[in-house]
């Protein structure tokens, strides 16, 4: 249920993000979930993709920066609350969020977790009832 996922680190200025979603889309790597943090000089563009490693290996071969990350994606109903209960469920069994980034899909929300204990955190949110995408299902939701 461990999904890998990109991460790439990229000078903040004017059309790199671009370039990196480029040599994606001609690679034939889908983005399924992204998120980007920013500080004045540098970003980290995280994705969930299609096809994590074939990412990595092109963007490697373009001098990108990029790493994959051990994440988990778990599904939640589309709902007050629902995100407050995974969290608490992960705080219960004493699991640390390092950070997340969310997507409401329909009748379903999504969230990319990434925890130093990601079987643990897997685990918990489980014994809960909250649902943890395979990495089938996590590098292909929406397609």
């Amino acid at each position: 249920m461990i999904v890998k996922q990109l991460s790439v680190f990229l000078e903040n200025r004017e059309g790199r993000i671009k370039d990196v979603l480029e040599i994606l889309a001609t690679n034939d790597i889908n983005i399924v979930a992204t998120s980007l943090a920013d500080t004045s000089e540098y970003g980290m563009l995280r994705m969930i993709v299609s096809d994590p490693e074939k990412a990595q290996r092109v963007l490697k071969e373009r001098n990108v920066s990029a790493m994959l990350t051990d994440v988990i994606c778990i599904r939640v109903p589309h709902a007050v609350g629902s995100l407050y209960k995974a969290m608490k469920a992960l705080e219960d069994a004493k699991v640390n969020v390092e950070y997340m980034y969310a997507f409401a899909n329909g009748d379903d929300a999504s969230a990319v977790l990434k925890t130093r204990d990601a079987e643990l955190a897997v685990k918990a949110l489980e014994e809960k009832g909250f649902s943890v995408y395979s990495k089938d299902e996590a590098y292909a939701v929406g397609i």
